[in-house]
């Protein structure tokens, strides 16, 4: 049986972004990850700026990638009504194919190990964690995080509430070509479900959306489901009908679950979407779970160094963070997606911001963090 420092379960952004920062502390860090690099991600691929002081910090020069720098908001209702606004931090559209291996690479030049093998089980006995692997390779650790994504087997063996609730949200991605500004970001109602795009690099076009698995399942296919649903939002429409799909097909996922997660379970802290998924329409998934990484990271050090003295204080700590970081934000953002899902609490809500432009703004800042403080 091999051991490590730390054992990190998913190299997603949460995972290698922990990976890199342990490593970067001089600890030895080991990420089990079952697919290569790179690979598409159905996400979307829109960054606040709040987490670029901690990349900078991790000395991520993301700038090599050259991805769009966003800094304005188009909103538009089920029928097309609009509103525009300036994003109070703005952002950057980069596509995971390109950051998730970029950082990958940062990791490996770390001095990380990543093993591509399938977690099969994990047991804790004597203060210490035993990952076996579908191969039946074997790990011993003190700390394990947990960043297995929206939804694992990981999730089921481990019997976590969420996993035992039907979710209604099916999540579809696709990169397209086309004509689309660069410095916005689009966020589109449609029933049943709302459509993000935005741009990454290369001039790429991104679509993602969130749409009710009852109504999708009527159609024999996401190209009729789209003319049927999602184009009567006629700036989804007028979207569609101007750009070409880059890759042979869209990008989906199902099940996707917005319940309340544990921030630990089974002494596992859990990072990124395996810890709390909010809503894709308040864009900010991809910086809360660079911020939980960050989070973990610098708690896991404490732990290591003695600094934090017991497990049961390191997960306190943990527990405690995080939902003073992320837990209100994940509410609002349920909230959110509540009322903009309701056709008349939506009219209602457009006519206020017309009234009170001050308002979006204002909502959009409750579904984001301010820039990250980085104390050392």
């Amino acid at each position: 049986m091999e051991s490590s420092e730390v054992i990190i379960i998913g190299g997603g952004l949460a995972g290698l972004t922990a990976a890199i920062h342990l490593s970067s502390l001089g600890h030895q860090v080991v990420v089990f990850e079952k697919n290569g690099y790179p690979k598409h991600k159905v996400c979307g691929e829109y960054i606040s700026n709040e987490v670029v002081p901690y990349l900078k910090w991790l000395k991520l020069n993301l700038d090599d990638l050259f991805p769009t720098k966003i800094n304005k908001l188009h909103f538009s209702t089920t029928n097309g009504k609009n509103i525009t606004a300036t994003l109070p931090l703005g952002g950057f559209g980069i596509s995971r194919y390109s950051l998730d291996n970029y950082l990958f690479q940062k990791a490996v030049d770390n001095g990380c190990q990543i093993i591509q093998e399938t977690v099969e089980n994990i047991e804790f006995s004597d203060d210490f964690f035993t990952i076996t692997t579908s191969n039946a390779l074997k790990f011993k650790s003190r700390i394990v995080l947990g960043a297995f994504g929206k939804r694992s087997s990981i999730d089921q063996k481990m019997q976590r509430d969420f996993i035992k609730k039907k979710s209604p949200w099916l999540a579809v991605k696709g990169h397209y070509k086309g004509i689309f500004p660069d410095d916005v970001v689009g966020l589109h109602n449609f029933k049943g479900g709302y459509c993000g795009v935005s741009k990454v690099e290369n001039n790429v076009i991104n679509i993602c959306y969130l749409a009710d698995y009852d109504s999708f399942k009527n159609y024999r296919n996401i190209e009729e489901y789209q003319v049927a649903v999602v184009e009567k939002n006629p700036n989804l429409k007028s979207i569609f009908n101007s750009i070409t799909l880059v890759y042979e097909k869209p990008l989906t996922i199902s099940q996707i679950s917005f319940s309340s997660k544990n921030a630990v379970e089974n002494h596992i802290l859990m990072i990124g979407d395996t810890a709390g998924l909010i809503h894709p329409l308040c864009g900010n998934g991809m910086a809360m779970a660079i911020h939980s990484a960050k989070i973990a990271s610098e708690l896991v050090a404490k732990y290591l160094s003695n600094e934090i003295p017991t497990r049961p204080a390191l997960e306190e700590h943990y527990t405690q963070q995080w939902n003073h970081n992320f837990k209100q934000r994940l509410h609002i953002g349920s909230l959110l997606a509540s009322l903009l899902q309701n056709p008349k609490l939506s009219a209602v809500i457009y006519r206020m911001v017309i009234v009170f432009p001050f308002l979006l703004p204002l909502i959009i800042s409750k579904t984001h963090g301010k820039p990250i403080i980085i104390n050392s």
